[in-house]
């Protein structure tokens, strides 16, 4: 008998599948919609049996949920890579805006499917709710972090500007996504320029509180 797949290359096939599904769930959701497409959709773009699907996820509200998990993990080493290496507040929020926007800006429709299965899904909307405390909580430790070092102005809650600020790029890609041109990079820079200037420090007496925090959610996959 032949011999049987080592660990490793079992890990390996497994991670290329999954990623597969991945992939071309994304793809069939930006062509026909979140509601409207299947799982056998998916598995016939990405070419395996339809119950291969269900060995990695338990639904496709899990390929959504796997999109912004993902995109958890690139802030989280994106956070601690720019501690270790002390980078100024500035270059790390510029560089961020990049980093995070680099997965939609591969299809425009992918951002309209999202916000879509975010506003009708009722499963998709509670478990990213979740996730969205988790992506506020990173923003607003790096902002923390800038108040601390006196490079972010600290007569506001660290909360509110890390609000305004994932608001502010995801609005900007959404608008982008209406066209769908190669602008995404001006119209983030643009945006970030804008951001940055409301965020140098203060030289005030008193503080200035705007209370924002119970600003309703939406979805940020940044």
């Amino acid at each position: 008998m032949p011999p049987s797949p080592s660990p490793d290359r079992r890990s390996r096939r497994s991670a290329d599948i999954r990623e597969r599904l991945f992939r071309a769930a994304l793809s069939v959701f930006s062509r026909k919609g979140f509601a409207e497409t299947t799982v056998e959709d998916i598995t016939n773009a990405a070419d395996v049996g339809k119950g291969t699907f269900f060995n990695y996820f338990p639904s496709k509200d899990h390929i959504l949920l796997a999109f912004a998990e993902m995109q958890i993990s690139r802030l989280r080493h994106a956070v601690d890579e720019a501690r270790e290496n002390n980078t100024p507040l500035r270059q790390f929020f510029r560089s961020l805006t990049s980093l995070m926007t680099a997965e939609p800006t591969r299809n425009p429709d992918l951002i309209r499917v999202l916000l879509l299965a975010f506003l009708s899904n009722q499963a998709v909307r509670e478990a990213m709710l979740d996730l969205q405390d988790r992506v506020l909580a990173i923003h607003t430790e790096m902002i923390q972090l800038g108040q601390d070092r006196g490079e972010i102005r600290d007569d506001l809650p660290p909360m509110n500007i890390a609000l305004v600020f994932r608001q502010t790029i995801f609005g900007t890609l959404l608008i982008w996504s209406l066209y769908g041109d190669a602008s995404l990079p001006a119209r983030i820079e643009s945006a970030f320029e804008v951001i940055w200037s409301g965020l140098a420090p203060r030289n005030n007496s008193g503080p200035q509180i705007v209370n924002i925090s119970e600003t309703p959610a939406v979805p940020m996959f940044f």
